[in-house]
């Protein structure tokens, strides 16, 4: 009989041991990536000590995303903010929510009816202030953002409540630069003063890139800088180490009534090799990735479109490594960068591929 209970007891600790490890497993699992080419990357976490918050935090920050305070309601300046783009962590600069879910709950704190990707975000249960709420945090750095309840509108049906402290904000649109209009005719004037929107590609070495962006018909203007990393105030020095995260990307606007997103996207396959995985030529680390950093669901919708089509061409003969994923903040890139070849008079077919890009 003693064998016999022995033999029981060794089961279950077995099967609570297994079923331990099955639910930690499943909890990984959601902090997984998983990119185009079929691999699985691990999110990178941000980690600092308090004092390397508080550096570069604001103390209004600090309180909030890393003690768990909250704002005043009606308090916050995304309460009532519904220009278009994506709001993104402070901290880390994790792309959390877009626009497109934003609405008015009338509680006096932004709102949102879903995250841009279940990935970035941590669920945490709260039971504080004598109430059982759903805590919810950034995925990366930790950051406590706000609380989730189910009172939304469909087809959610989720509320996310979140504190404006928490939140950075990355337009998604803009006009192009202003001037003056007072000799033009109204239909000239009108013209000019025409809605644009903005995409951003990552390629490889920026200088060419924008090269031959710059050069496309209905392209208004165009910036280089860093983006989808996760250090504040990313510069050329620090992006060329790999490990900011940050992608060397172009920064387009550009007039959708003379040309379109889908074009643009034609545009960026054929200026690079994009089964390359974070190298271009001779440029190689993370940096020089193939990227798009999509603004809104009908971006996401026709690059993943494009891919699929160019996958079932076999045009490149490989698969495609190029990753689609929400646009974060975009931090311009030094005066030297932009239009580089224009102030040096180069042409390199809108390829890098020289020592002067590796700095």
């Amino acid at each position: 009989m003693k064998k016999r209970t022995t033999y029981i007891i060794m089961i279950l600790v077995f099967l609570t041991g297994y079923l331990g490890l099955k639910s930690l497993s499943k909890q990984e699992s959601l902090n997984t990536v998983q990119s185009n080419n079929g691999e699985k990357n691990m999110i990178k976490k941000v980690e600092k000590t308090n004092k390397e918050w508080k550096e570069v935090l604001t103390p209004e920050q600090y309180r909030i995303m890393r003690k768990s305070g909250t704002e005043k309601p009606f308090s916050g300046k995304y309460n009532d903010h519904y220009e278009k783009g994506i709001y993104y962590c402070p901290g880390c600069n994790t792309p959390l929510f877009s626009s497109e879910t934003k609405y008015d709950h009338g509680t006096g704190w932004p709102s949102f009816t879903a995250p841009i990707d279940e990935k970035y975000i941590e669920y945490r249960k709260d039971n504080s202030l004598l109430m059982k709420r759903t805590e919810v945090r950034c995925a990366v750095c930790g950051a406590h953002l706000g609380h989730v309840f189910d009172d939304g509108p469909g087809p959610t049906h989720k509320h996310y409540c979140i504190n404006s402290v928490s939140l950075d904000f990355n337009e998604a649109e803009s006009q192009p630069n202003s001037e003056s209009n007072h000799t033009e005719k109204p239909d000239e004037s009108a013209k000019k003063a025409a809605k644009t929107e903005t995409a951003i590609f990552a390629a490889g070495c920026f200088w060419g890139i924008e090269d031959k962006f710059r050069k496309t018909h209905g392209v208004v203007s165009t910036e280089v800088g860093y983006t989808g990393g996760h250090v504040a105030n990313p510069t050329y020095e620090k992006v060329c180490t790999d490990k900011t995260g940050h992608a060397e990307a172009v920064k387009i606007t550009f007039d959708p009534s003379l040309i379109s997103y889908e074009e643009l996207l034609k545009v960026f396959f054929s200026i690079h090799d994009a089964t390359q995985i974070n190298r271009q030529g001779p440029d190689i680390g993370r940096q020089y990735r193939s990227a798009i950093f999509y603004f809104n669901s009908a971006q996401k919708m026709a690059a993943e479109k494009m891919v699929k089509e160019l996958e079932s061409s076999g045009r490149f003969g490989k698969s495609i490594a190029t990753e689609i994923v929400p646009a974060s903040k975009f931090n311009k890139a030094e005066e030297y960068h932009q239009q580089y070849y224009e102030k040096r008079k180069k042409d390199n077919n809108g390829q890098c591929g020289t020592d002067s890009c590796l700095i």
